[in-house]
């Protein structure tokens, strides 16, 4: 079967099987039929794989849904000599994601409905992972008037969000959430006050003092959250607060989840995976928005994953060219890809102890799928084949001139991480097999 070649039946055995939405971990095969998962189980050919069936022996490796990546820029239209949605999808699927969702801050702004079918479109032409929207919560992503998000969301939109800016007039942010909870539709939140965080291009401390760099307080995220949640009591709307940094973040999210409030959250692998002092001598690949935190903030969100109080990772992938990042570090761009190092980085998590795999694995599939009702991330007798195969604790070194992506500004180049991705499968169709 061809990378774009029409999927016929194939048996993927010998495999470790991991569904976080069931539970399930345990030896066994999975058979997929032309689009679809036909079967799975422990149990599944114990007379070994019929003819006219393709096996595949994954040799003992994890085979899990494909992973969902809940935050990307693509950077297309309108920046594609940063990203394309091609390049992203190829990057995408060397990385184990089969679905993500875009971020609406391109050019044009995804605020109409023609910039969601254009996205649709590209997508279909493309033909790689799959890919959603979000569409803008205001016009122009000005902050001020509030789109037609009936319309959008009729049109393709799976949820709304101002991308990586704050909707920072509570009166917008009130109308919109009102408004949002009318058609049950998602509002994810770039949850810091931007008064506060005006001119700061690093975590506020004794870092950015030594370094002479203005600082963004930590008190700018939960500040918003805050008020967001305060605005969710009043009006009963569905709340995403995306890539959380900060401990007093996560609390209050643990605090309106536990008044029943229709709040979630995410968080990026930088954040657990790096603190303020990655900076180091002025490096803008560790610029990141919001920005890199005091080692206690970094704590505090693994323990917030391992608690259950963030609902999923995201690669917050934000991909800029050299001319954007080789700048001073207060000119420089915010922001770093990740759609390559999003399992790997992940599974760091898992590989010093910190949560169960299953666990891991529920951030990274179920978990976002479930916050933006998209039929993916699990296991499922007639859902789309989309999955991944990879070796758990392969060792290899991240290197950003490898990556796929038209952009490289990743803080972790030279990383040793241990897990690959082998194979990565979409509606049956093998979109990226892992050159041994």
């Amino acid at each position: 079967m061809g990378a774009n070649g029409p999927p016929g039946r194939v048996a993927y055995v010998n495999a470790r099987l991991l569904d976080p939405a069931s539970g399930l971990d345990a030896p066994g095969a999975l058979l997929t039929e032309g689009e679809a998962i036909a079967d799975f189980g422990p149990n599944l050919f114990p007379d070994g794989v019929p003819d006219g069936i393709e096996a595949i022996d994954c040799h003992g490796c994890c085979l899990a849904p494909g992973l969902v990546d809940m935050r990307v820029q693509l950077r297309e239209p309108g920046e594609e000599h940063k990203e394309t949605i091609a390049t992203a999808s190829r990057a995408a699927a060397a990385g184990g994601i089969t679905s993500m969702v875009s971020l609406p801050n391109t050019d044009p702004a995804v605020d109409g409905v023609a910039v969601v079918e254009f996205l649709a479109r590209r997508a279909r032409e493309v033909k790689m992972v799959k890919i959603f929207t979000y569409a803008a919560v205001t016009r122009g992503l000005a902050g001020r008037e509030i789109t037609e998000m009936g319309l959008l969301a009729e049109a393709g939109a799976v949820a709304f969000s101002d991308g990586v800016k704050a909707v920072s007039d509570p009166l917008v942010m009130r109308r919109a959430l009102s408004y949002a909870r009318t058609f049950d539709l998602l509002i994810a939140q770039h949850p810091e006050e931007p008064s506060l965080a005006a001119g700061g291009v690093m975590n506020e401390g004794e870092i950015a003092t030594r370094l002479g760099l203005p600082g963004i307080p930590a008190v700018a995220e939960p500040i918003m959250v805050e008020r967001d949640i305060r605005l969710v009591e009043l009006t009963g709307g569905r709340y995403h607060a995306a890539h959380l940094s900060t401990a007093a973040a996560v609390e209050q999210i643990h605090q309106a989840k536990e008044r029943g409030l229709p709040v979630t959250c995410d968080t990026a692998p930088a954040y657990f995976a790096l603190n303020e002092t990655a900076v180091g001598d002025y490096r803008t690949f560790a610029k990141l928005s919001p920005p890199l935190r005091s080692e206690a903030d970094r704590r505090a969100i693994g323990d917030g994953l391992k608690d259950g109080i963030i609902d999923a990772i995201a690669s917050d992938h934000a991909p800029h060219d050299q001319d954007s990042k080789r700048l001073p570090f207060a000119q420089a761009a915010d922001g770093i890809v990740g759609l390559e190092t999003l399992l790997a980085l992940s599974l760091e998590l898992y590989h010093n102890g910190h949560l169960p795999l299953l666990e891991v694995l529920r951030a990274l599939t179920f978990g976002p799928a479930e916050i933006l009702a998209l039929p993916a991330g699990r296991f499922k007798k007639g859902a789309a084949a989309d999955l991944v195969l990879f070796d758990l604790d392969q060792p290899w070194q991240i290197e950003i001139d490898n990556f796929r992506s038209k952009s490289k500004n990743s803080p972790f180049d030279g990383r040793p991480v241990q897990g690959r991705v082998l194979r990565t499968v979409v509606d049956g169709r093998w979109i990226f097999v892992h050159d041994a």
